[in-house]
């Protein structure tokens, strides 16, 4: 009977874990976003500030930064939006050019066919759009609750996991604990700070070359280069692609500037910004970083490093002692 039971249990367990993944996604990503933001609350109350009062300033900081970048960019959005909607008629007609690229590739891979398939469901898929749309809007706004809530008590939940190790293992546990936060802490805000270099960088190029919607192929740069290694390769192909509606010199020429802002992200820029966060080799990052998309996509992509960094600490500190000892 204790064995039935257990198995029960443990059948059970298995079933509500994954009827509640989705959930527990976000939880563990607010989770994520909270010890990352820790060292600059952390900072503040150092400084004789509360508390509350650390994690009030720390999220009105983020909350006028991101405004403030909305606000000045949500003008030029919209008028490029504007004028890709009045330039879609000449892409119509370059569709149906053989002589064009985008004719070729319509030759090709029947793009206007597929198009219009998708166009051909009607309503439906207009609402399961919108419908996803909410649900992505929702879960984000799950995730700041849950990040501002978790920034105000971790101290709390720190304490209450340190109680649940056995005392004579809780300082060393306290120990790997604050390091793997040192190194979330480290590549969250690394992460940014290199995103916004490669929206920067590419806006420029953008502009240079007079490619148009370069606000938004930029903001696309920056977003996908928050997946480490293939994030800024996918953005890559597509501001490629914007750039052959100029001419296929500036096509080749940002696909040769996107090469060599890859090696100066791998090599210059990124070892500056996670040397001392993250300590782990460019082979460990991309299997880190091709496991977790597979499992969770964008998601697990961005927390895998992190979270790889924390196994291998554990490895180094733990298990590697106990197999000398052997």
């Amino acid at each position: 009977m204790v064995g039935a039971a257990g198995a029960g249990l443990t059948a059970g367990l298995a079933v509500l874990v994954f009827t509640a993944r989705n959930m527990l996604v976000l939880i563990g990503l607010a989770l994520f976003f909270a010890v990352g933001l820790e060292p600059a609350v952390a900072s503040l109350a150092r400084r004789g500030l509360p508390r509350w009062a650390a994690v009030t300033a720390v999220c009105a900081a983020i909350a006028a930064l991101v405004g403030g970048l909305i606000a000045a960019a949500v003008p030029p959005l919209i008028a490029q939006v504007t004028a890709f909607r009045a330039d879609i008629p000449r892409y119509a007609t370059m569709l149906n050019d053989r002589s064009s690229f985008l004719g070729g590739l319509n030759e090709r891979f029947h793009l206007q066919q597929s198009l219009e398939q998708a166009l051909a469901g009607g309503g439906s898929s207009l609402v399961s759009g919108v419908f996803g749309a909410g649900a992505v809007v929702v879960s984000a706004g799950v995730v700041v609750v849950l990040t501002v809530y978790f920034l105000g008590s971790l101290p709390q939940i720190r304490s209450a996991f340190h109680r649940l190790i056995p005392r004579s293992r809780r300082a060393r546990v306290a120990r790997l604990g604050d390091e793997i936060a040192t190194r979330i802490s480290g590549y969250v805000l690394g992460n940014l700070l290199t995103s916004l270099v490669a929206t920067i960088v590419t806006y420029i190029w953008l502009l240079i070359f007079h490619v148009p919607y370069a606000l938004l192929l930029a903001a696309l740069v920056g977003f996908l280069d928050l997946i480490p290694t293939i994030g800024s390769t996918l953005a890559g192909v597509v501001v490629c692609l914007g750039a052959w509606t100029v001419s296929w010199p500036v096509a080749l020429a940002t696909a040769g500037y996107f090469v060599v802002y890859r090696l100066f992200e791998d090599y210059v820029l990124s070892p500056k910004v996670f040397s001392r966060a993250v300590r782990m080799s460019p082979v460990a990052t991309l299997v880190a970083v091709l496991l977790g998309g597979a499992l969770l996509g964008i998601v697990g992509a961005l927390v895998a490093i992190p979270i790889a960094a924390g196994v291998q600490l554990v490895i180094h500190e733990v298990a590697l002692p106990r197999l000398d000892e052997c």
